[in-house]
């Protein structure tokens, strides 16, 4: 997999933002002259236990999101971390629902389909995205916000982080942008994440790895050491690629279909560039 098998070479994000009204289902009063250049941070930000305050939009990386979403004609979404991201993929399968939704339920055999389910451990995040997804009046049936307290434990004896409870779903996608490294409870030997030269190091992916289906796409924004963390302990078959430029890490589970209704699926939502992939 590289960046074209996910975005266009030519893809134009000022337009895209401007054809799908991104910048105002955001509430951004303009679009930047170029929104390909990445919204650069402070040095700290990222890991200031004492920051209130959401981060403005990357318009990059969530009209990248949108574009994907729309793009694969995703059906199932499984969020780590709730914000923007969650706004922006809603109104992407609020758009595949109206486009695809007979020919899912007719065709397919699938549940949860177009639905996203954001699992944060903060109640005043998922409260105020909850708000602003009302304010929209997106389709209710599409958003489902899911709180689980986060822990520190060990996969295989690998100190980590696990959620105490996910979602029962089957997502084709997955969007992991949280948690942060300061809000796990307990600790592992005296170790956690809770100090500001560690890293987050979210296992959950790994730990459901074995139900995902071919062709689901992993996006994790940033967060690089995990990223390395869930490439080593993945047993599957995943294309993986990082791009430099957005700083994403890409996993797509590159195998053969499990059977007629994978494979069915998987032609209507993919199509040939899935098939060419597999046997790269």
């Amino acid at each position: 997999m590289i960046e074209t098998d996910l975005v266009p070479k030519d893809f134009n994000y000022s337009q895209y933002i401007f054809a799908n009204n991104i910048n105002k289902i955001l509430d951004l009063d303009s679009i930047p002259k170029d929104p390909s250049i990445k919204f650069t941070k402070a040095n700290n930000a990222s890991v200031n236990p004492n920051n209130i305050v959401p981060f403005a939009a990357e318009l990059d990386d969530l009209s990248r999101l949108h574009f994907i979403a729309r793009d694969r004609k995703v059906n199932t979404i499984l969020e780590f971390g709730v914000g923007k991201s969650t706004i922006v993929l809603s109104h992407a399968l609020s758009i595949n629902k109206k486009e695809y939704k007979d020919i899912v339920i007719n065709n397919f055999r699938k549940n949860n389909t177009f639905q996203i389910y954001s699992v944060d451990n903060y109640k005043k995040w998922i409260k105020l995205c909850k708000a602003k997804i009302k304010d929209l009046n997106f389709d209710p049936e599409i958003t489902n916000f899911h709180f689980s307290k986060l822990i520190m434990s060990d996969f295989c004896g690998r100190i980590c982080t696990f959620y105490e409870n996910l979602p029962n779903i089957s997502p084709d996608l997955i969007y992991l942008d949280g948690p942060d490294q300061y809000s796990s409870l307990g600790d592992i030997r005296g170790i956690s994440t809770r100090n500001s030269d560690r890293f987050p190091m979210a296992a959950d992916i790994i730990s459901i790895e074995h139900f995902l289906h071919p062709g689901t796409l992993i996006i994790v924004d940033g967060r690089t050491a995990n990223a390395r963390f869930l490439k080593s302990n993945f047993q599957r078959k995943w294309s993986y690629f990082y791009s430099e430029k957005w700083d994403q890490h890409y996993f797509e589970l590159t195998e053969e279909p499990l059977g007629k209704y994978n494979k069915a699926l998987i032609d209507f939502c993919l199509g040939n560039n899935f098939f060419k992939r597999l046997k790269n």
